[in-house]
């Protein structure tokens, strides 16, 4: 038969049970503004009866209860919710990133037109139409002289607007690198101690709370997948790798990139292999700083490169009112002062690399006629070398557009006096220094004989900058230029010469006789004219259509940034509201669970109350 204390005991298990939730319930509505925190509820069941069903138990129907026990505290949580928004939240801080920061980049853009790059050009073009009109007014002279100048000011005013923004998104990296450092190293400190509650049989609810919130802020910095099929050993992948496996944690380091710009690449510190993210806003930043601003920097180099040298090729043929003649108009800082751009690469004490922008040949083509050769040029190209074919049908012009339309990152145009000109472009690999001819090799006669650049045919003529003095490869008496320093944009200006002189601001050229004539105007309108003709600037286009695109390009891709956030935005509000109907705080929700709990609490105590006035008839009144 049960025990005449039986009752006690039940009504006591009740009285626990109701506590609990009451507690629990409590527990909920202090944490209702905690975030990360999932609503908790206690799991009752019935408490095991007094009679197994074996053959020693009583011949009575049915099992007596003993009451209510807890089995567990749970947190109300979706899983698979759960990693739906992980993998869906790096997309929102991406896009969130590149919004923010093409913001900045659309404001350097859209500068007055006044004091604007491309106002300033059209000034300085109109004083070189000015200067044509007039050759023999020193007062045109001075106009050409102080609109470079402020020209080349107002390039340096970019230049330093897009580095500057550049600046502030590696500061954003490496304070990035550091926060998902330490979420990766919470993690698995978090992962360990879940796992030692675990084993002592308890349900760690908060330690979960709190990891899975370390997850979620980890997904908007990388993009990370879960895995908690062990659940002794949860893991967090990145992009395919493992980041964090049960306590163990990897962490990101920064190694100096050695290039000018004094940045640093992302590398795994355990084995120092380099480290890539596709999402998230390490992602986005990385994106920005190494292509997107990388590229907008690049453009503005190559304009003024392409806009300085075409100038120049004009003004040094041409001669002065003071008959001086020679001059470059803009002057660049060349990378090293060594002649034949020999230069030092891996830092050994030894020269070991010939630094080229440009060389031409020494015989006169014409556009129009046919080459009569057959073969295949190959030049560096952005994914190694590329291969260009060309034969006897082939006009020259045909020829320079097959250079120029390739993936290679030298091109091809005839300067003023017919010449064959290579020129080296922004070189797409980080690791490839920009304006220096890397590869040119010809298995035929086009780049020898014919154009005058290379010694001759094939491979052991070949001109590659991975070795000095590279320029032995060229005929003798090719000219060639050394490569700029980085960035050009940042030191380009006015001869120093000609702004101490304007008369040596060259609008004509010498006759047969070597005489000067003070009314020719012939290299003042050619120059001139640049402001209207195709050149290469990225591409074949005008100076007008670089600085429509560029502005277009910035514009587009802050436009398409903002529409993909404000759609990411309502993905993920959906599925952030879909979470919190599940597992967040519902204050009045909370208030009814205690009340129903209360009553519980008030039945069970009267139950004792009953119970025990049923033990004192029995011990106190029987046989009286």
């Amino acid at each position: 038969m049960g025990s005449t204390f039986s009752g006690i005991e039940l009504g006591k298990r009740s009285i626990m049970a109701n506590t609990d939730a009451i507690t629990t319930a409590g527990h909920n509505i202090s944490n209702a503004s905690t975030e990360g925190y999932s609503r908790q509820r206690v799991q009752i069941k019935e408490f095991d009866p007094l009679y197994k069903p074996d053959l020693t138990r009583p011949e009575r129907p049915g099992q007596i209860g003993q009451g209510v026990d807890v089995q567990s505290v749970n947190r109300i949580r979706d899983e698979l919710l759960d990693k739906r928004i992980v993998a869906q939240a790096n997309q929102e801080s991406y896009w969130d990133t590149r919004s923010k920061y093409y913001t900045m980049l659309e404001q350097i853009y859209n500068e007055p037109y006044d004091v604007s790059v491309r106002s300033n050009m059209d000034k300085f073009w109109e004083s070189w139409q000015e200067l044509s009109i007039h050759p023999e007014n020193q007062s045109a002279r001075q106009a050409v002289v102080t609109r470079g100048v402020t020209l080349t000011d107002s390039i340096k005013q970019r230049w330093e607007g897009l580095t500057g923004v550049a600046d502030i998104v590696d500061g954003d990296i490496k304070a990035t690198v550091q926060q998902v450092n330490n979420y990766t190293s919470q993690i698995a400190e978090l992962n360990s101690e879940i796992v030692r509650s675990r084993a002592m049989g308890d349900n760690p609810n908060d330690l979960l709370d709190r990891r899975d919130l370390l997850v979620d802020k980890l997904s908007q910095l990388v993009n990370i997948t879960t895995d908690n099929r062990d659940p002794d050993e949860f893991m967090v992948h990145v992009d395919g790798r493992v980041i964090v496996q049960g306590s163990i944690s990897r962490e990101i380091g920064l190694e100096p990139r050695y290039d000018d710009t004094g940045y640093s690449k992302l590398i795994w510190t355990d084995t120092g292999n380099d480290a890539f993210f596709s999402g998230g806003s390490l992602g986005a930043l990385v994106e920005l700083r190494d292509v997107d601003i990388r590229n907008e920097i690049q453009s503005l180099n190559t304009m003024t490169m392409n806009f300085s040298d075409l100038v120049n090729d004009v003004h040094r043929n041409a001669v002065g009112a003071n008959k001086v003649t020679g001059l470059d108009f803009f002057v660049q800082h060349p990378f090293v002062e060594n002649t034949n751009g020999n230069y030092d690469r891996n830092g050994d004490g030894q020269l070991d690399t010939s630094y080229i922008f440009r060389f031409s040949g020494k015989n006169k083509l014409e556009l129009t006629q046919q080459i009569g050769l057959d073969g295949v040029m190959t030049l560096s190209g952005v994914n190694g070398n590329v291969v260009i074919p060309y034969n006897h049908t082939d006009t020259v012009e045909t020829v320079i557009a097959r250079i120029n339309d390739s993936e290679s990152e030298v091109k091809a145009y005839l300067d003023k006096d017919n010449h064959l000109v290579l020129k080296a472009t922004t070189s797409q690999d980080i690791s490839n220094p920009d304006f220096v001819i890397r590869h040119v090799e010809d298995s035929g006669f086009f780049l020898a004989g014919y154009s005058g650049i290379l010694n001759g045919p094939g491979e052991e003529n070949a001109y590659d900058f991975a070795q000095p003095d590279a320029v032995n490869a060229l005929v003798e008496g090719t000219q060639f230029a050394v490569s700029p320093v980085y960035n050009p944009s940042a030191y380009v200006e006015v001869n120093k010469v000609i702004r101490n002189d304007v008369m040596n601001v060259a609008a004509g050229y010498l006759d047969s006789a070597g005489n000067a004539f003070t009314g020719d105007a012939r290299a003042a309108v050619e120059i001139a004219s640049i402001r209207n003709t195709k050149v290469m600037v990225g591409g074949m286009r005008t100076f007008d259509d670089y600085f429509a695109d560029t502005v277009t390009n910035v514009g587009l891709k802050g436009e398409q940034a903002e529409t993909n956030l404000l759609s990411q935005n309502a993905i993920m509000d959906d599925l952030h509201n879909l979470r919190d109907s599940i597992s967040g705080v519902n204050i009045d929700e909370e208030l009814a669970e205690i009340m129903k709990f209360q009553h519980g609490y008030n039945a069970a105590a009267k139950f004792i109350t009953v119970w025990d006035s049923l033990i004192d008839t029995v011990i106190n009144r029987l046989g009286v």
